[in-house]
């Protein structure tokens, strides 16, 4: 196993990395820093978004500067503020044992003339926007004319944006004998310009298949009308009671639209999109980061500023028209090593788009059906029981423990039981007891309905098709997608396609298989345990196929007004909401909701 050690740092830098708690380098740091360690050379690198880019070219670029000059030798350039901002604290905690290191950031939305000041005080390393560089470049209040080494990062995405032509002009400010250290998810026709016009027989190294998706990122993708995709939404958003995602919409309006109506449902959301002003991005960005907001509703281009590692779900509430975008967006997902689920929303029109992406990033899309009401439930029971288990008592309550036990007196431990998960759990489902089935396809309704006639929790086994079980294991027992379907594989001895579906919830999880493998299945988790623990599987109750998502609604409260926005406002809202005016863009604006509304920790 390769470790940092072995990749030619300086001790200092070795120094920080272990202070970081990074154990061993990522792959694309592997490959890259050796080469840009041995070489002045120009480096192409190809990789997704989230696999440790700016350590594979900040490191070396720590430290093949002069910290004794004060001249700036070395330009990075990133398409967003924010992440600007994130390179540059990232290059400082690299840099913490390097002497007179200094690493400036200049962007739009801050004094220039602060900025300016900044550089001139002495800045080896400066982090900038295209447009802002541009504007100081003009201005003649930063020299680039003598740098060694220029980086430019999310080099797509900059292009996407249209700073194509600013990009041009700043390189055409630099020497021509520097490296140019080019590092990018996808490589379209315009990256491609900027190689061969700016850069000398550049090496080039991919993590992954070329322009392909994460291999940690599973893609899915659901078939809605176009009137119930946000009741659709909700019900992918219900079904994991711990989402912490991004919902991708194509329009400012739109984005503004779905935040305010997941607000108003009770879900922790908020917006994020260019119509907010930079102070209301960073309030809604750091509620984010906090987990204050569970469900960030995102255009592409103000979400390209978005580094969050722990992103469980991208949900796609409107596909973009680039698939280079697509690639993206789920690479917002399944970070650093961690798994991840892409989820689309398509009408039946769109599907033809899928097949276009799946060819682009080399990767299958799993077709699966939006929930039923009652697995809805179903889960959400689950995790209230679970809930209630880990809940950690509050000793401030022994002293109405008297009055309390004279309440309950006379009521057995069963009825007790039943009557305290019922308090939450009867709104849920007088909410979602009898809801339409929001999938468009009618043979997917029809196969829908004969599982859940034939698969029953304890009852008989089916002996055709697809199987449902439920498995009491999940996100508290270390278990991700990825690491449940190879325990159930290897434990009960399948083969590698013979688990399919797994979704992980936070104490259980649901998988299927085939119904030729159902009685090696049941009979391999008999009396199976794992470090004591028994681990039961069973056929699920509602067997409805693979579903995955996450939730933002609790049990309690807001059933009847949820009902009626389901039913009329699916289609979209006949008022209109326009994006200046009810703002906050979801920090503030969530929290203003939030305090007229029920506690909104999720069940």
């Amino acid at each position: 196993m390769t470790k940092f050690t072995d990749l030619g740092l300086d001790q200092s830098l070795l120094d920080a990395v272990s202070d970081l708690g990074f154990e061993k380098p990522s792959e694309v740091q592997e490959k890259a820093i050796p080469i840009l360690l041995e070489d002045e050379t120009d480096l192409v690198a190809l990789a997704q978004t989230g696999t440790g880019k700016t350590a594979a070219f900040g490191f070396p670029l720590i430290q093949k500067i002069d910290s004794n000059s004060r001249t700036t030798q070395g330009l990075i350039l990133s398409p967003t503020r924010e992440l600007c901002l994130q390179i540059t604290n990232e290059l400082k905690l690299y840099s913490k044992y390097e002497k007179n290191v200094n690493v400036v950031a200049i962007y739009g939305g801050a004094s220039i003339t602060d900025q300016a000041r900044q550089i001139k005080r002495g800045a080896q390393i400066v982090v900038a926007t295209p447009g802002r560089m541009k504007d100081m470049i003009n201005r003649g209040l930063v020299n680039i004319t003598k740098i060694d080494y220029c980086v430019l990062d999310e080099a797509d995405e900059m292009l996407n944006m249209g700073f194509f032509e600013d990009i041009k002009d700043i390189l055409s400010n630099t020497p021509d004998e520097k490296s140019t250290w080019l590092f990018s998810a996808t490589m379209p026709r315009e990256v491609s310009i900027i190689a061969k016009k700016f850069m000398h027989s550049p090496k080039e190294i991919t993590v992954g298949a070329k322009n392909s998706g994460a291999s940690t990122v599973q893609h899915e993708y659901y078939q809605v009308s176009g009137r119930d995709r946000y009741p659709a939404l909700k019900r992918l958003a219900d079904t994991n009671p711990g989402i912490f995602s991004v919902v991708f919409c194509r329009t400012k309006r739109d984005t503004q639209r779905v935040a305010e109506m997941l607000i108003e449902d009770g879900y922790n959301a908020g917006a994020l999109h260019g119509d907010l002003s930079q102070n209301q991005r960073d309030l809604v960005m750091n509620s984010f980061r906090k987990k204050q907001i569970q469900m960030l509703v995102a255009t592409d281009v103000a979400a390209r500023g978005i580094d969050v590692d722990d992103v469980t779900h991208v949900i796609n509430y409107q596909l973009p028209d680039e698939i280079e975008t697509y690639t993206h967006r789920s690479g917002r997902t399944g970070r650093a090593g961690k798994s991840g689920i892409s989820m689309v929303l398509v009408t039946r029109s769109e599907t033809r788009k899928i097949r276009a992406i799946e060819n682009k990033i080399n990767q299958k899309f799993i077709l699966k059906t939006i929930p039923t009401g009652m697995e809805i439930c179903e889960i959400q029971l689950y995790h209230l029981a679970n809930k209630i288990k880990d809940a950690e008592i509050n000793e401030e309550i022994e002293s109405y423990l008297p009055a309390i036990n004279d309440v309950f007196a006379g009521i057995e431990r069963e009825e007790l039981i039943k009557k305290i998960v019922s308090a939450e759990f009867t709104r849920f489902y007088n909410y979602y007891n009898k809801a339409k089935d929001l999938n468009s396809s009618s043979s997917d309704r029809g196969e829908r309905g004969e599982r859940r006639e034939r698969g029953q929790r304890g009852g008989e086994v089916p002996t055709s098709g697809s199987v449902r079980y439920f498995i009491n294991v999940g996100e508290k027992d270390d278990y991700d997608w990825m690491s449940l379907k190879d325990f159930i594989r290897e434990t009960a001895n399948l083969g590698k396609e013979d688990v399919f579906k797994v979704d992980v919830k936070e104490s259980f999880s649901f998988f299927n298989t085939d119904a030729s493998v159902t009685e090696q299945v049941l009979s391999t988790f008999t009396e199976f345990k794992v470090d004591g623990r028994f681990v039961n599987v069973e056929v699920s109750k509602n067997p409805g196929g693979g579903r995955r998502g996450g939730g933002g609604r609790r049990f309690g409260g807001g059933g009847g007004r949820d009902r009626g926005r389901d039913r009329d406002r699916s289609g979209g809202r006949n008022k209109r909401r326009d994006g200046g005016s009810s703002q906050g863009g979801g920090g503030t604006f969530s929290g203003k909701r939030r305090s007229k509304k029920r506690n909104t920790d999720f069940f």
